[in-house]
Order: structure tokens, then C-alpha cells, then sequence
């Protein structure tokens, strides 16, 4: 139950909050905090501190305006410290983990009386690893060819006179303390490859041992992250530290509550985070080059520990993995060589996620072959952290730690095949979903590639056996957490548990008063595509006539494209395409020529659909072109409708427009970006007047004033 004293410090800092700021209390706002409060409130803990009820995850859908980080802030802080815990604050992307960290987390402590402190915590890949540019840039003055450079150009081209320049830079800026080496604070954007460089993972950094450690930009930003109160993180960093068991980067999920805000993302993350794939040509190509490595490794590092013991194994462990990868290629090829799926979407998917016997045997084979290949290079990197320590080793320092990340490097990739192939070889447990298993044709600079996929279809099943039922606690929260009014479909995809608590709580925005939402009498089915392309051109410049800043997004580029091509000359004018620059670019220049009172329409895609912050006079219009079906093709969510479908399920009423009503929802969520703004929303697909689900759509969105078939 909650204590009176708990709960009076959450409404007096409430209170306050509101005073300070000079705002008023907004219902949904009250009741987000009453929700978490209660819920957080009610978890037991026995003597040692551990969680002894159930109850404890609190699932809240808060509509944009609701004030929601304000609301769960006021509401765990306190109850967590009471509890002795912590909270992991995790989002979906960087940009709004700076912006609690520097905006809604100081704002909150100073207006409302809390005492707390808090950090942010990234992964070792968002940060510069010195020892990494130092030996990079030794290697370019020096123009010496690089023993393990071989390594990685499957993957990464040589290093261009522009990239030196680059790191030369950031060099500078770290001597004269003007960078602190996080990438998301370089003042300019990097390219993926050139960052790569000079970035590391757990496997390939030497930690304490480094050389560098004083120095560490990472190890810098963790110096005081077990003495927060509040740890900001994202929601990939969460799910590596699960991965790792928990604890191993952030504080243990029994000390922790944590706050997953952009809540709807976790699901996907969690499938991103646990599927393999791995291709195989690139693969052979890569043993190849370790194979041609071992010999400069075994000089340079002779002496070091017991190194010479388990290279010498690497050889035929090597040759091994070797024999039975290339069998791997002439069998998958001869499996998808004739296939048509393979022609028309150049990706093949194992029905069911079963696959053939002879794939199946050869898995188990490669997954033996890449775990004893694994365990070697896994003692061969803890003798090297050991030789590294020890003052006494004959192997130069400077050698060991450059051979420290090329090993993590191999490891962690014979590692992935291990789990790629295991996750083959394994039969799915009986009862549960399968995993999708396919495999994609791959074009790079050489012949063809194959690339072999395996990935989870629900994370219902990893999320609540890692994260929900060992956390202290857990509040998620978005304002799309509901598809067609309940909170089934998230359950289905979160595994967030039945007894958890689950709320709606209302945004403060009068959408009545602010928005239409129209779907015209001359809209056509989007089921007729060439029709339907044709019904846009026409009706654009007719609906979006007087408007200044539009916002048409579509299901697909080539459909985005056709329009565009064929709208009159003096309407591409006013267009602004999303592909023909960078995303920053395209829209400072749809609000400098709002601001300019020209009008300007921009045509976007699905990551158009959601986070897109254009208030006032930048989106008065949103034109959405059909219902935002599913790409049919993806493997995972065919997969998924495949098992829906045998278990007796209707898996396009289950899945497709529940997902379609939810991608809707925020879509229509553009438009409305605070109290003063109104507009209106065109929906430009019949069948959501003609077909059945069209009215369950449109009965989920907000409360808008409806004009259909006018």
C-alpha cells in the first residue's frame, strides 16, 4: 500500500511543480501519477530487498500533450527511493535520452523540490576509443600496411584522405578539451564506416588494462553512474545489459525500476536485439583472412601467457569451420535457386520456420564447429588480458593491446555464426511461436552473397523471462501503446504480464474542436494500385490548395515517386521529398519557406509517420495516402501471421489491422503538436468506407470531427 508520507511528498512536488512553472494541473497528467503511484506503491519486498508480489508494471497510454515525463518522474522517484532502488529511465532514441538529461530531468529537480541525481549512460559504441584512432592514425602517417586490416575489408574500405582529416580533427579537439569524445556531440555528422574505425564493443576493449583508461571518454561517462539515483539510458542498452544477465552495465533488474517511455518500440527492439544472420560468402572470405593472420599473431604474441598453447589449435579448428561453411552455400543455393518468392522479393522464408533435414544436420555441425573455434579465441583473449597485466611479459604492451580488439573482433563474429546456426539446428519448443528462419540475396561490390536470417517472431517470451519478472518494477508508457482501443496486441507482442496494471489516460487537446478528419467521396480503394496512384494525382493539388505547410505521407517510395512525377510542374515546386537530402535538411527548408509564407508540402514515408515535430502553420494538413498496412513480404511478420493462422486464428483481423490502426493513429499524431494547434486530416483510401475493419480504424482514433464520404 502506499505510505501517506509517500504519497504527500508526491502530491506536494506535484504542487509545487505546477506553482513554479505558473501551469495548471491537467487531468491525464493526475491520473498517469496516480496510476504509477499506486502501482509502484503496492510491490512488497521481503528483508533482503527482493520483490515478493506481483502487480508491479504499470502499462500507460498517454496522449500527446499529457505531460507524461513530468508525470512518471514525480511518481517513481520518490517510491523508488524509498524502496532503495533505482530507476533506469530508457527511450527509444538518443535525441530524447539528451533531452531528459538536459532539459526534463533538471527542470523537474529544480521546480519540484525532489532530491535526486541522475546520469546518462551510453553504449561503448557512441563513444571515441583513443587507443583504436591512435593506432589508426600511427598506421596511415607511417603508410606501413596494417597486419590486420585484411580483417575487415569485406566490410570497411580503406581509410580516405577525408577520414584522416576527420580523425586528425578529433585528435585536436581532444587535447584542447573541446570534445569529450561522445559522437552524438561532434559538431558535424559522421559517416557510419569512418566512426566504426574508431569505436569499440566489450569484446574488443581492454577495460582497466587500456593504456588509455584515464583518458576513456566511456569509462569517463561511468565514473559515477552506481551513484545515481536515476540512470537515463536507451531502450538497446537495457537489452544488451539483459542479454549479459542483468547487472552487468546497469544496476541489477531486482534493484531496478525501470521507465520504458516510447514504450511501443520496445517489442521491435527486443527482436532486433535477439535475431541472427550471418552471410556466407563474406563469411568464407573472412576465415580466409584469419587463417592468413595466425602466423604474424602467433610471432608477435609469443610469450604472452598461454597463447602459443591454444593458436596452435586455431589452425584446425579454422580448416574446420571452413569444411563445413562451404557446404553451407552450394545447399542453400540449390534450396532457393528455383524458388519464385526468391525472384520477386529475392528472399526466401522456411515455412513454419522449419527447414529441410540437410540444413538442419549441417547447423548442427557449424554451430559445433564456430563454438569450439569461439572457446578459442575466448582463451586466447583472457590470457591476453592476463599478459597485458602482468609487467613482467616479454610481448611489448603496444602489441598485445593491438591485438586485443582483432580477437574480440573475430570472437564476437564466430560467436554470432554459433548462434545463427544453433538457432537452426534447435527445434522450436512445442506449443510456442517459432522462430522465422529465411534467407536474402545479397548484392556487395563482389558475386551475389546469401544471407542466412533466424529471428524471434513475438518477444513476449524473452522479455518476460529476462526483464519482467526479474525487475523490482516497471512503468511503460506512449501515446500508441492501444490498437483499435485495447492493450491485447500489445501484450501479445511485450509479454507484459495479464496482472499488470493497464490505463488510458486522456490528452488535453480538444481534437474535436481542432481537427477533421476527412475521408473524401472521391478517395479510391488503395487495393487497385495504378488507380489509386492516379486518384492522388488528381486530388493533391485540389485538397492541399490554400494550405502553407502539408505533410502527404505514404506506404510506399515508389508510389511516393509516381506522384511526384506526375503532379504539374508548378506543384513540384511546393514539394519537398524525403530521400532527396538529409532529413534535417529537408525540413529547415519546409519551415524557411513557411516562414516565408510560401507553401510547402513535404512527402514522406513511415519514419515521417512518427516523431515528427512540426507545430503551428509548419502542418496544418495531414494527407495520409492508404491504410498503413504491413509490408507483405517481411519474414518475421509473414511468420507470425503463419502461426496465427494455425493455431485458428484470423491473422489479418489479429495482426494487420490492429498494426495498420496503430501506424494510423500516429500518423494523425503529426498534426496536433500542442493545445493551440488544429487542422486537418485527409485519408485518401475508400476501403475505410467500404470494408468492414475501415469503421473498426477509424472508431479508434482520437475523438477528431469525422467528414466521410463528403
Amino acid at each position: 500500500m502506499l505510505s501517506d508520507e509517500i504519497k504527500q511528498t508526491i502530491q506536494q512536488a506535484y504542487s509545487r511543480f505546477l506553482e513554479q512553472r505558473d501551469l495548471k494541473a491537467r487531468y491525464g497528467q493526475k491520473l498517469m501519477i496516480a496510476a504509477v503511484a499506486n502501482t509502484l506503491g503496492g510491490i512488497k519486498l521481503g528483508d533482503d530487498g527482493q520483490r515478493l508480489s506481483d502487480g508491479h508494471i504499470c502499462v500507460i497510454e498517454a496522449g500527446t500533450g499529457t505531460g507524461k515525463t513530468v508525470a512518471y518522474l514525480l511518481a517513481t522517484l520518490p517510491i523508488a527511493k524509498a524502496m532503495g532502488k533505482k530507476v533506469v529511465l530508457a527511450t527509444a532514441t538518443v535525441a530524447l535520452q539528451e533531452q531528459i538529461v538536459h532539459k526534463d530531468l533538471p527542470d523537474v529537480r529544480e521546480n519540484s523540490g525532489l532530491q535526486f541525481t541522475f546520469a546518462l549512460a551510453k553504449g561503448r559504441g557512441r563513444y571515441l576509443c583513443l587507443s583504436k584512432l591512435d593506432r589508426l592514425l600511427e598506421e596511415q602517417s607511417s603508410r606501413d600496411i596494417n597486419l590486420t586490416r585484411p580483417l575487415y575489408e569485406d566490410e570497411m574500405p580503406q581509410v580516405g584522405e577525408g577520414s584522416v582529416r576527420i580523425y586528425n580533427s578529433m585528435v585536436e579537439a581532444m587535447a584542447a578539451n573541446r570534445w569529450d569524445g561522445d559522437r552524438d556531440s561532434w559538431p558535424d555528422a559522421i559517416d557510419n564506416q569512418d566512426w566504426a574505425r574508431v569505436t569499440t564493443d566489450h569484446r574488443q576493449c581492454t577495460g582497466r588494462r587500456c593504456s588509455n583508461v584515464s583518458s576513456c571518454s566511456f569509462f569517463r561517462s561511468r565514473e559515477n553512474l552506481s551513484a545515481v539515483d536515476c540512470v537515463v539510458a536507451n531502450h538497446d542498452l537495457v537489452l544488451a545489459d539483459l542479454a549479459l544477465g542483468g547487472g552487468a552495465i546497469l544496476p541489477a533488474p531486482a534493484d531496478t525500476i525501470y521507465i520504458f517511455d516510447e514504450g511501443h518500440h520496445l517489442p521491435q527492439k527486443a527482436l532486433n536485439h535477439f535475431s541472427h544472420h550471418s552471410r556466407l560468402l563474406a563469411t568464407q572470405k573472412w576465415l580466409d583472412q584469419c587463417q592468413k593472420a595466425l602466423d604474424s599473431m602467433a610471432a608477435q604474441l609469443d610469450g604472452a601467457g598461454n597463447i602459443d598453447r591454444y593458436s596452435e589449435q586455431l589452425p584446425a579448428a579454422i580448416a574446420d569451420v571452413k569444411r563445413q561453411a562451404e557446404l553451407a552455400l552450394p545447399l542453400i543455393e540449390g534450396l532457393v535457386a528455383d524458388n519464385p518468392d526468391m525472384e520477386q522479393s529475392r528472399r526466401y522464408r522456411f515455412t513454419g520456420g522449419v527447414v529441410p533435414p540437410a540444413v538442419r544436420d549441417l547447423a548442427v555441425e557449424l554451430a559445433l564447429s564456430f563454438e569450439r573455434l569461439a572457446e578459442l579465441y575466448t582463451r586466447i583473449s583472457a590470457e591476453l588480458e592476463e599478459a597485458i597485466e602482468d609487467r613482467h611479459c616479454a610481448v611489448p604492451r603496444v602489441d598485445m593491446e593491438g591485438w586485443y580488439p582483432v580477437i574480440g573482433t573475430w570472437l564476437a563474429r564466430a560467436d554470432a555464426n554459433r548462434q545463427l546456426w544453433a538457432s537452426y539446428a534447435a527445434a522450436d519448443a512445442a506449443g510456442g511461436p517459432p522462430k522465422a528462419r529465411w534467407v536474402s540475396l545479397v548484392e556487395q561490390a563482389g558475386p551475389l552473397d546469401f544471407e542466412v536470417c533466424s529471428s524471434p517472431i513475438l518477444a513476449a517470451r524473452t522479455l518476460e523471462q529476462s526483464l519482467w519478472q526479474h525487475c523490482s518494477g516497471a512503468v511503460v508508457t506512449s501515446a500508441t501503446l492501444t490498437a483499435l482501443g485495447r492493450f491485447e496486441r500489445y501484450r501479445m507482442r511485450a509479454g507484459t504480464p495479464e496482472n499488470s496494471v493497464y490505463q488510458t489516460v486522456p490528452s488535453p487537446f480538444d481534437y474535436t474542436r481542432a481537427a477533421t478528419v476527412r475521408v473524401p467521396a472521391a478517395a479510391v480503394d488503395a487495393g487497385d494500385a495504378a488507380a489509386h496512384t492516379l486518384s492522388l494525382v488528381q486530388l493533391l493539388p485540389q485538397i492541399l490548395a490554400a494550405e502553407r505547410g502539408s505533410l502527404v505521407l505514404f506506404s510506399s517510395r515508389r508510389q511516393m515517386l509516381d506522384v511526384y512525377d506526375a503532379l504539374p510542374a508548378d506543384w513540384q515546386q511546393r514539394v519537398l521529398v524525403q530521400g532527396e537530402r538529409s532529413k534535417q535538411e529537408t525540413l529547415k527548408q519546409h519551415r524557411q519557406r513557411v516562414d516565408s509564407r510560401q507553401p510547402s508540402v513535404l512527402f514522406g514515408l513511415a519514419s515521417f509517420a512518427e516523431g515528427l515535430d512540426l507545430p503551428g502553420d509548419y502542418c496544418r494538413h495531414v494527407v495520409v495516402a492508404k491504410i498503413p498496412f504491413a509490408v507483405p513480404d517481411d519474414p518475421v511478420e509473414a511468420a507470425l501471421a503463419e502461426w496465427v493462422e494455425a493455431r485458428g486464428g484470423n491473422a489479418f483481423m489479429e495482426i494487420s489491422v490492429p498494426d495498420a490502426a496503430l501506424k494510423l493513429i500516429q500518423a494523425c499524431g503529426r498534426l496536433l503538436r500542442s493545445e493551440q494547434d488544429e487542422g486537418t486530416i485527409s485519408l485518401l483510401d475508400k476501403r475505410l468506407l467500404t470494408r468492414r475493419y475501415g469503421k473498426a480504424i477509424l472508431d479508434s482514433l482520437p475523438p477528431f470531427r469525422q467528414e466521410l464520404g463528403l
